[in-house]
C-alpha cells in the first residue's frame, strides 16, 4: 500500500466550485455584514467574513489562496465600515492562511472540527484585530473579552450552519 504524500492528499481533497459562487457567496456576506448590524445594533455578534473565509480556505487547502481570500475580505469589509483601512485585512489573511494551512494537515469534514476551528480562529481575529488597533495603531476601541466570546461563539453557530449549505454549492468529478 502506497503512502500518500500531503501534497497528493491536498490535491485529491480540494472542493472546486463554480466561478459564480467565488464572486456571489463572499459579496452576499460583505453586504449583510454591513447591512445587519445597523438592524441589530450592538447585538450583531457575527462576522460573516470570517466564517467565508475560513470555509474557502478550508476547502481550498492552499495557504496562497486562504491569505488572497482573507486579505480581500478584510479590506472590503474595513472599506464598508467606519473603521481604519487594513484591521480587519491583517486579522482575516492571518485567519485564511491558518485556516488553509491546518486544511492541508487534518480533516475538516467532521462537523466537531470545523465547529471547534471556527471558534479558534474566530478568537485570533478578534485577539489580532485588538491588538493592531489598540498597540500597532494606538486608537482608542471599546471592547470586552465577553463580546468577543459571544462572537466567536456566533460565528461558530452561523459557520456550522453554512458550511453544509455551501458544501452543496461544489462541483462533484
Amino acid at each position: 500500500m502506497a503512502v500518500l504524500s500531503a501534497t497528493y492528499r491536498r490535491d485529491l481533497e480540494i472542493r472546486r466550485y463554480p466561478s459564480l459562487v467565488y464572486g456571489l457567496v463572499p459579496l452576499v456576506a460583505l453586504v449583510l455584514q454591513a447591512w445587519l448590524p445597523r438592524v441589530l445594533g450592538r447585538f450583531a455578534w457575527f462576522d460573516l467574513p470570517l466564517v467565508v473565509t475560513v470555509y474557502f480556505a478550508l476547502g481550498r487547502r492552499s495557504p496562497i489562496q486562504g491569505t488572497f481570500m482573507g486579505a480581500s475580505m478584510g479590506l472590503f469589509e474595513d472599506a464598508l465600515s467606519h473603521h481604519a483601512i487594513g484591521v480587519n485585512g491583517i486579522a482575516k489573511t492571518v485567519v485564511g492562511f491558518l485556516a488553509a494551512s491546518v486544511g492541508v494537515r487534518i480533516d475538516v469534514e467532521n462537523f466537531t472540527v470545523r465547529l471547534l476551528l471556527s471558534f479558534l480562529l474566530s478568537i485570533l481575529a478578534s485577539v489580532i484585530y485588538v491588538f493592531v488597533y489598540r498597540f500597532l495603531l494606538g486608537m482608542e476601541l471599546e471592547w470586552s473579552w465577553l463580546i468577543e466570546l459571544f462572537k466567536a461563539i456566533g460565528n461558530s453557530v452561523i459557520a456550522v450552519l453554512t458550511f453544509p449549505l455551501l458544501d452543496r454549492l461544489q462541483i462533484r468529478d
